[in-house]
């Protein structure tokens, strides 16, 4: 295969996801550290294609170590309690002149249209204003936090008349109250809140980590919000971990499809998330990106597809649409993200208690997840509740997966008299038996 464009692949690969994200409303978060680590410029790049791409983007920009920096030259330490610093009025004062001019940055980047510059001919209008409402933290805990304060909600009618002009808008972590007052906010609950508001149909965190990562250190690829709450009772209050790990909790709890957390670091991670099945960080959703389920038949064509390659190597016997049309009740699937990957299906023969575990298969892609054994568990409960006593497999190919999960050498006596009647004697099967009582 000529391989001297791999990116011509790629771009094949990533159409289909182009089309689903065209008309969607994605919240991203960039954290200030991304900024003052000189990674704005590839993430502008980025935004101004999932623009192009026809994506409607809320951008919020984080000011923290920007704001800190400003602070040290000044000889200013604020006050912190339980994560948030107390903003005084001069604190306050460095915070919206930080914020402004990082906005200023960001338009004016956003802006850049000279030949030879990635953005040339990108006509991108960037908009940002009063859109997020807030109320002053007060006091907690005998702690008088000023001019802190969390948000009270997002003008979404106005966030939505910008977007459907095709403008991308920008949310500082500032917010405005009724009576005139500014607020410094949290930019992770300004992006959660706007994400909530908006019924965003993703809500990015693009921070220091690299998604969540399990005690082995493997990267966790997709959590629910139960999944995800126990670390974040674990995680000091104030740290990334715990303000992007709160906004994710919620956002998933109110309504937002998606949320996805991803490392700056990164200069791949948001288009790789955006644009390949597996995607590059977590992501903690309400509904299973990854799901086990009975088969129906709007998943022939993803069986046919799935099992084309192993028929073609003599792994499973073939099979035609008609026939799994007809035993569609029979199988399991595993869907990743709309696509088939793995699937097996329980023929019964309640004459003699028993039923054949058939058609497992796993796509190459998505093998070593233990998915076979997943759908063998599942398989084995179908098979107990319709009162079978044992399973019963043929193959040519895996029989040590499965000594590996109970099944026994048996000989062709031992099937069903159905199946032994049918039995293919030229293939030379196999036969492996478990008990399941």
């Amino acid at each position: 295969m000529d391989t001297r464009f791999p990116f011509v692949d790629w771009f094949r690969n990533s159409s289909p996801y182009i089309n689903a994200h065209r008309g969607r409303t994605f919240v991203i978060l960039i954290e200030g550290e991304a900024m003052a680590r000189g990674r704005g410029e590839q993430l502008i790049q980025d935004l101004a294609l999932l623009h192009t791409l026809g994506v409607r983007l809320v951008v919020v920009f984080g000011i923290r170590p920007q704001v800190q920096q400003a602070l040290d030259e000044l000889g200013l330490t604020p006050k912190r309690h339980d994560g948030r610093w107390v903003a005084d009025q001069a604190i306050m004062g460095c915070v919206e002149r930080v914020a402004a001019e990082q906005r200023l940055w960001l338009e004016a980047r956003l802006s850049l249209g000279l030949p030879n510059t990635p953005l040339h001919g990108v006509e991108l209008t960037a908009v940002s204003g009063n859109l997020v409402m807030a109320k002053p933290l007060g006091v907690r805990e005998g702690v008088d936090f000023g001019h802190s304060g969390e948000v009270r909600r997002v003008r979404a009618s106005a966030v939505q008349g910008l977007l459907d002009r095709g403008s991308l808008v920008l949310l500082p972590p500032l917010g405005f109250s009724s009576t005139g007052e500014v607020f410094d906010l949290d930019a992770s609950e300004v992006a959660q809140h706007a994400a909530m508001a908006l019924g965003a149909d993703k809500l990015i965190l693009l921070g220091e980590a690299a998604g969540l990562h399990d005690d082995s250190g493997a990267l966790q690829r997709q959590l629910t919000p139960a999944d995800a709450e126990p670390l974040l009772a674990h995680a000091e209050a104030g740290s990334e971990q715990a303000r992007h790990l709160t906004a994710a909790c919620a956002a998933a709890r109110h309504g937002v499809a998606r949320t996805h957390l991803l490392s700056w670091h990164d200069h791949d991670a948001l288009l790789g998330e955006l644009f390949t099945r597996d995607g590059v960080g977590t992501m903690i959703t309400q509904h299973r990106y990854e799901q086990l389920r009975a088969a129906e038949l709007g998943d022939i064509g993803g069986l046919l597809e799935l099992l084309e390659p192993l028929e073609r190597r003599g792994m499973l016997v073939p099979r035609s649409r008609e026939r799994l049309e007809y035993e569609i009740d029979d199988y399991l699937v595993i869907e990743r993200d709309g696509m088939v990957i793995a699937c097996a299906a329980l023929h019964c023969f309640g004459q003699a208690d028993m039923g054949e575990l058939a058609c497992v298969a796993v796509h190459v892609g998505y093998r070593g997840g233990d998915r076979g054994a997943l759908l063998l568990n599942e398989i084995e409960r179908r098979a107990r509740r319709l009162g079978l006593t044992a399973l019963f497999a043929l193959t040519t190919h895996t029989s040590h997966w499965f000594f590996e999960h109970g099944f026994r050498l048996a000989e062709i006596e031992a099937l069903p008299p159905l199946r032994r009647d049918t039995y293919n004697h030229a293939r030379k099967s196999k036969v492996l038996i478990k008990s399941i009582v």
